[in-house]
């Protein structure tokens, strides 16, 4: 067993475990009539309802103990100091660099960041406001109306999933597509709705070698040359964000369109970086600056907060006492706003790349489970889908629901009702319903005998299904940004507890790599002797019949 599950604080919890798993939250909701007191939380616009969890007082407490055990207090520190906390590439991990609005420095090696950061920001606002306000033209003098981003993974879910989220504060004059599948399909539609003249290309790359990245990119680049009959086209109507100037200018870009940013900001928290140009363009930069506000003051709550009281930690926890001690191996998150729809999308890189990992930070295998599929819809729409398997599955799937108290369009009584659904939802969940308030709605409705017997079983729901509730007022920049870093930061929590290491992602690697030895065995080159049977047989296949 590993120093993990034979700590004092985790056989605490396996005892604990045994206690809490026969009781239903039915019975802990009518033992204490403060619960909800109890097992809330509120932070500026938002509420954490996580009474309805599994749990007790003594089980926070026993949680608290293990992430103290963990060291988390020490290593939230070290992340927000710059330290190098992502020890398999030696790199620091400061995203929240990018969103610190305080006067406070940040160090990296001994060396302010800030200036740096606050440099780019400030280059970001010129080329956004020089867009939106008609200053910059393409090639032929009319205004940008389109924006493409082409980039992938976080360089893509992010920026994608914030544009949708904050449509509704987007410039009219502005529409933003997102590219990021080498599957030529995505961008031949996507360019079948634009006009050259108009259009504004994002390439996002640190190395500016992503292969699917930059295919996407010749080819739009081939597209736009091809309706524009020049190649000096392409510096009005191309930007970068990457490090890699000397391939950026080969391309054609212009060096003033080109924004940086630096190794310490992982792809997966990059959207608070020069990644975010086409938030910034879509949504105007006072907005994405409001964005990076409330992603701060969520840190500043993470890093100040007392544990017990510390939203992030509360998350990050109830997830490893799901994950760990009952077995569950997925998370739904549900948003009650259609704003929300790619949020899941965006949360399942976020943390299915940063905790699926097998060994700890030593490099020792673990003995016990990490991470959880992340996976949702945005309501109502999932529950004339999925919600089933979670009411009456035989797997428990831990959910969080996320909802505004005021809609972006408020229209008859169109929120009512969504609001209506989601609060039903989670209190379904809960309580459940038994035999005998099955059988006495059956006999209500005039059912007798063996007909209501039959009926009866399919009518129960065993409840006790755990859920967190988050409430805020509406989903503005401000809301958006502490939701995203309240979720980074659960992530964090998780890792540091299981002592893995969540910033790098050398599993991503390896089909890349064999990807790089297939392709050329596709385009006729000889099929290499490595393969198993059936990638032979396939690679085969392909050039059979192509």
């Amino acid at each position: 067993m590993s120093k993990l599950t034979l700590s004092t604080a985790w056989q605490a919890l396996s005892a604990h475990y045994a206690e809490i798993e026969p009781l239903h939250m039915r019975e802990l909701f009518a033992a204490d009539p403060a619960r909800f007191d109890t097992l809330s939380l509120k932070f500026g616009s938002l509420l954490l309802d996580y009474s309805k969890n599994r749990i007790t007082e003594h089980t926070r407490k026993l949680l608290i103990d293990l992430a103290v055990h963990a060291g988390l207090p020490a290593s939230i520190e070290r992340q927000f100091n710059g330290e190098k906390i992502n020890n398999t590439e030696q790199r620091a991990v400061l995203h929240t660099a990018l969103r610190n609005r305080s006067d406070r420095p940040v160090l990296f090696n001994g060396v302010d960041v800030m200036p740096d950061v606050r440099r780019v920001l400030s280059l970001m606002r010129v080329f956004s406001d020089q867009v939106r306000s008609g200053a910059h033209t393409g090639y032929t003098g009319r205004a940008i109306t389109d924006i493409v981003n082409i980039g992938i993974g976080g360089s893509d879910l992010g920026p994608l999933m914030v544009c949708e989220a904050l449509k509704c504060y987007a410039s009219p004059a502005l529409r933003a597509h997102f590219v990021s599948n080498v599957d030529a399909s995505q961008l031949t539609e996507t360019l079948k709705k634009l006009d050259a003249e108009t259009t504004l290309f994002i390439v996002s790359s640190k190395t500016f070698t992503t292969q699917e990245t930059l295919t996407n990119a010749r080819s739009a680049r081939a597209w736009l040359v091809e309706k524009l009959g020049s190649e000096d086209a392409v510096a009005s109507h191309f930007a970068a964000v990457s490090t890699n100037l000397a391939a950026t200018a080969s391309f054609g870009i212009n060096p003033d369109n080109v924004f940086e940013f630096w190794d310490w900001v992982g792809g997966r928290y990059s959207l608070w970086s020069a990644i975010g140009l086409p938030i910034a363009l879509f949504i105007g930069m006072d907005r994405f600056e409001e964005l990076l506000a409330g992603a701060h003051a969520m840190d500043e709550h993470f890093r100040s907060a007392p544990l017990e009281e510390n939203m992030p930690v509360l998350m990050g926890m109830l997830g490893i006492w799901y994950g760990n001690f009952f077995a569950t191996s997925s998370n739904a998150v549900l948003p009650y706003d259609q704003y929300l729809h790619r949020f899941a999308a965006y949360l399942q890189q976020l943390d299915m790349e940063s905790n699926g990992k097998g060994v700890d930070r030593d490099g020792q295998p673990v003995d016990y489970d990490t991470g959880m599929a992340v996976w949702g819809e945005a309501g109502t729409n999932g529950q004339h889908a999925f919600y089933q398997l979670i009411h009456q599955g035989t797997r428990m799937i831990p959910a969080d629901f996320l909802a505004p108290v005021h809609s972006q369009n408020p229209l008859g009584e169109h929120h009512a009702i969504l609001l209506a659904n989601c609060f039903a939802q989670t209190e379904a969940l809960m309580i459940g319903k038994t035999s005998d308030e099955a059988r006495t709605e059956l006999v209500a409705q005039g059912l007798s005998g063996a007909e209501l017997e039959a009926l009866l079983p399919h009518k129960v729901f065993s409840g006790n299904k755990p859920t967190n509730t988050l409430l805020f007022d509406r989903l503005d920049p401000h809301t958006l940004g502490m939701l995203i870093a309240l979720y980074e930061q659960k992530v964090f929590v998780q890792g540091i507890v299981w002592n893995i290491n969540s910033f790098d992602q050398w599993g991503v690697e390896l089909g890349k790599q064999l990807a790089s030895k297939i392709l050329p065995e596709l385009q006729d080159g000889k099929i290499g002797t490595q393969h198993d049977d059936s990638t032979r047989h396939l690679i085969e296949y392909y050039r059979k019949n192509r």
